[in-house]
């Protein structure tokens, strides 16, 4: 009879005996790491601030231990480096985005011809027109990677990412039938978003961030001072429209990543800085088409470890996952190596979910 390991997934793995790197839900300890990592960027759904920080943790830890409703739920994702210590990275998943009390407000871009018979001249503009969604998709942000942990074989930026669909794979019924991402569009220095300065501004009187920020509370000035009707494109600043829609350098990688998995852009766009929103059916993401449950058998002396999956495990509500190499056996049955069932912290006998990712 295989022994079940009932260590808590608070106890911290050993970095000599286990994989470089371990994905899991965030805790109040990684606060300080998490507000130095975030102080690295300008991300507004995860700024570099230790009482917004501090509530996000306590918000996701309630929600690993399915202690909110889904239109509540935050879920942190984090990704350690155990030689140092130190969180390196982090993702999120809100799983809906957009509610009766909090709706999701976005500019959807639409065509419209218009037609002179007189003069025999034509033009097909594009217009903007603000759309309110009370019943939202889940949706996925908050993705960072310290900048001197980039460009590293393990791809961490990769993993962190990907580990969010892995999560949505094993828990599907805690998340909505859609998923959205809102890109980060060009901006310039200091964050200046020429969209918000030739459009939002207007409208509100607000410096960008302002208005961002507040945004995160409260809602409720958009509906109120944006325009109802229709905004053509053609009547903005040039240099508003070159990037609507566009997704800044920074961002590519993500953009690119979204693709591969089944995402593609919306033709909407964020109402203040003019990024872009991608989506794609939940159920349609390879990631998540690819998880499925299997018990961890022991390895043997012919084990033949290939490929690369995420693996993940939740327990007394904590989630770690890591990335590693697979031997499959049939029958709902894999092997791993060491090192990373002694990041998961499982042992043989354990139930655990993969997605086998290329």
């Amino acid at each position: 009879m295989n022994k079940i390991n009932r260590q808590s997934l608070h106890q911290p793995a050993m970095a000599s005996s286990g994989s470089k790197f371990v994905l899991r839900s965030a805790r109040l300890e990684d606060l300080k790491d998490l507000t130095d990592l975030a102080g690295q960027f300008s991300l507004l759904n995860l700024p570099a601030d230790k009482k917004i920080l501090s509530e996000k943790i306590e918000r996701s830890t309630a929600s690993f231990a399915g202690d909110l409703r889904r239109e509540e739920a935050e879920y942190l994702f984090v990704c350690e480096d155990l030689e140092t210590e130190t969180i390196v990275g982090s993702s999120l998943i809100l799983a809906k985005h957009g509610t009766e009390d909090v709706p999701h407000y976005y500019f959807k871009i639409v065509k419209r011809n218009r037609f002179s018979e007189d003069l025999g001249i034509g033009f097909i503009h594009q217009v903007l027109q603000l759309k309110e969604d009370m019943n939202g998709p889940t949706e996925i942000g908050g993705l960072l990677i310290d900048r001197s942990y980039r460009r590293r074989p393990e791809k961490l930026g990769k993993q962190i990412s990907l580990v969010r669909f892995l999560y949505m794979g094993m828990f599907r019924d805690e998340f909505e039938s859609r998923v959205l991402c809102e890109l980060t569009p060009p901006l310039g220095d200091g964050g200046r978003s020429e969209f918000w300065e030739a459009l939002g501004r207007r409208f509100t009187g607000l410096p960008y961030q302002e208005a961002d920020l507040i945004s995160q509370r409260n809602k409720e000035f958009i509906s109120s001072l944006f325009p109802e009707e229709d905004i053509y494109l053609a009547l903005l600043d040039s240099r508003a429209r070159v990037d609507l829609g566009r997704v800044g350098q920074e961002t590519r990688a993500a953009q690119h990543l979204l693709e591969s998995i089944g995402f593609e852009y919306l033709h909407e766009v964020d109402p203040f800085d003019g990024g872009p929103h991608y989506g794609a059916d939940v159920d349609k993401i390879s990631v998540v088409k690819n998880t499925r449950p299997v018990t961890l058998i022991e390895q043997g002396d012919r084990a033949q470890f290939a490929g690369g999956a995420l693996v993940g495990v939740r327990r007394d509500g904590e989630f770690r996952a890591v990335w590693s190499a697979i031997d499959k056996r049939g029958d709902g049955a894999v092997a791993l190596p060491a090192p990373a069932m002694n990041s998961l912290q499982v042992s043989e006998g354990e139930s655990i979910s993969i997605s086998e990712v290329g």
